[in-house]
């Protein structure tokens, strides 16, 4: 099996954990029935999925984080597979290591495991590792296997942390692993009266095909009787909106703005993998964690780039919205990167470049401003901050940062970042110039968050059921996998498992269990041989059956069952 070093860097494992074990607090969180809800199917159940599952190292062993801890833990069985772990792990290190060890780094590589006598290594193959320690990754395998059911009791429900376009947002934690996640709830009534089946849907499956620690994740998908859930990772920090505006003296320093800037460019990049346009940054869409990294939220004006084609639509928010999108051309990328330069501008000026702080101003004026008017800059803009908003914000979409053919890298190029490790900022190894103070609330008072009124006038019949069915799937498998690795679920269950294993396989068949009324007719019949105690006790094996049944199927749907 040829090892490659992909997707998330090995070695930062145990950071990662550290930087991850958000939403979980000092407390699991675990219900008591944790290990029920999380026990498996038989291995007989699973037993087809092996003819679906493509054999490939990427995704099965790198990709997926439980598939990744098995690899691992099924190579420290054997000395010669450990050992190639262990370089993994040495190359994963050089590539997140600072400029100045990374020569020493590399010297030791070479010296531990390229002039070491490896038999099984041909020539030939260690020169090509030499040059060659890359590849690309492949697709998650396991997005077709079957989901286990996700509803409102899968998850505990707490206070309203704010609301959307179609319904409120609630902090919510899974009950089997005690994993605090915020629960976006699309009300029904409202989706159908706006016409945003399309626009849920889309987000629905933009979030389930993006895995970036720069982007918010989704977690499961489910629906209720009146709304359809997106669960998603939580941030506690806040958005920068409330932090430019309500933490002292509007704006931030431009150390604090570059950081974030930096994680919002790999943000940006990230979707652009996926050719993702986002088309809506602006400050209260960019959210802060616990520990004070960013990550980009509502993917719902999000649009797929099809490959070599250009879309069109004038959508956004007034202000953030680049020319090019005002006058409804045609564009891919460039609207980002437009909204970067005004997303920066903001947090070191301290309102955006086209409008005034509470300005009244009507919508034509304000696009007026932003396709005619040049943007100024007081003394808190150093030169290099200026030279990056202008450059982003350049009205012509040809010669803007980021879109001459370089994409974002072209933007990490700039000066402005000359202190920004990027390989170490997307391995999560960077401190944040501010750590959101856990003891507090950085949202609105609950009673401050309006609501929503009632829709009238829309009824839900069965031609939304397809609709409802491709939304509500479950769990999305990677951050699934990550919760469980998280949470110490997977560790906890595999223990208890290698523990009664034995046991297990020895012990014999479980008796059905027999409810009160059975016994009590089958001793009728047994004491007095009664006609109407034995009928009873024939019924009685009949109504059981059907039980039995219904619990195995589902619910009856036949007359005969009758």
């Amino acid at each position: 099996m040829v090892a490659v070093v992909v997707g998330f860097p090995i070695v930062s494992q145990s950071r990662d954990e550290e930087h991850h074990t958000g939403g979980f607090g000092k407390k699991s969180g675990r219900s008591k029935k944790w290990r029920k809800m999380l026990k498996l199917p038989s291995v007989g159940q699973c037993f087809e999925l092996r003819h679906f599952i493509e054999r490939d190292y990427s995704s099965l062993c790198d990709k997926q984080p439980i598939g990744r801890l098995l690899f691992r833990q099924f190579c420290t069985t054997s000395p010669d597979l450990k050992r190639r772990v262990e370089f993994l792990d040495a190359v994963a290190e050089y590539e997140v290591a600072v400029d100045e060890d990374r020569r020493d780094h590399a010297l030791s590589i070479l010296d531990r495991f390229f002039n070491a006598p490896l038999p099984e290594i041909s020539a030939a193959a260690v020169r090509e590792c030499r040059w060659d320690l890359k590849q690309n990754s492949s697709k998650n395998v396991f997005e077709g296997c079957k989901r286990q059911p996700v509803t409102k009791n899968t998850f505990r429900h707490y206070r309203v942390l704010g609301k959307g376009g179609f319904g409120e947002v609630c902090a919510c934690q899974v009950r089997a692993t005690g994993k605090m996640y915020a629960c976006k709830k699309l009300e029904k009534k409202r989706i159908k009266r706006r016409k945003g089946e399309a626009m849920a849907l889309n987000e629905k499956r933009l979030l389930e095909k993006v895995h970036s620690r720069f982007v918010v994740s989704l977690a499961y998908t489910y629906e209720t009787k009146e709304t359809l859930c997106l669960v998603l990772t939580i941030m506690n920090g806040g958005d920068l909106k409330f932090h430019i505006y309500n933490m002292g003296n509007p704006g931030f320093d431009e150390k604090r703005a570059v950081f974030y800037a930096a994680e919002v460019c790999c943000g940006l990049e990230d979707l652009q993998k996926e050719r993702i346009a986002y088309r809506d940054l602006k400050p209260e869409n960019i959210l802060l964690d616990d520990y004070g990294h960013i990550r980009i939220s509502d993917l719902g004006l999000a649009l797929e780039v099809p490959e070599g084609q250009m879309v069109q639509g004038r959508v956004g928010t007034v202000g953030y919205m680049a020319p090019e999108v005002i006058n409804n051309e045609k564009y891919t990328f460039s609207p980002d990167w437009w909204g970067l330069g005004c997303l920066i501008y903001e947090m070191i000026q301290g309102r955006s470049p086209f409008r005034k702080p509470k300005e009244k101003v009507k919508r034509e004026e304000v696009e007026r401003r932003v396709r005619t008017d040049t943007e100024e800059y007081s003394e808190k803009f150093s030169e290099d901050a200026k030279s990056i908003c202008r450059m982003l914000l350049t009205k012509n979409p040809s010669e803007r940062l980021g879109c001459r053919g370089d994409g974002a890298a072209g933007v990490k190029k700039h000066p402005i970042f000359k202190d920004i490790n990027f390989s170490r900022l997307e391995a999560n190894m960077l401190e944040p110039p501010f750590r959101p103070d856990p003891n507090a609330v950085y949202c609105k008072n609950v009673l401050d968050i309006g609501q929503f009124s009632v829709v009238k006038g829309v009824y839900l019949d069965t031609t939304d059921d397809n609709f409802y069915a491709q939304f509500a799937t479950g769990c999305v498998s990677i951050p699934w996998q990550r919760e469980m690795i998280e949470s110490g679920c997977f560790k906890d269950i595999n223990d208890y498992e290698n523990r009664h294993l034995e046991e297990k396989l020895c012990a014999p068949a479980p008796r059905p269990k027999r409810n009160l009324f059975y016994r009590f007719f089958r001793r009728m019949g047994k004491l007095c041989g009664s006609p109407i105690a034995l009928v009873c006790f024939c019924l009685l094996h009949v109504f059981q059956a059907k039980l039995n049944d219904k619990a195995g199927h589902g619910a009856w749907t036949k007359k005969e069952d009758f």
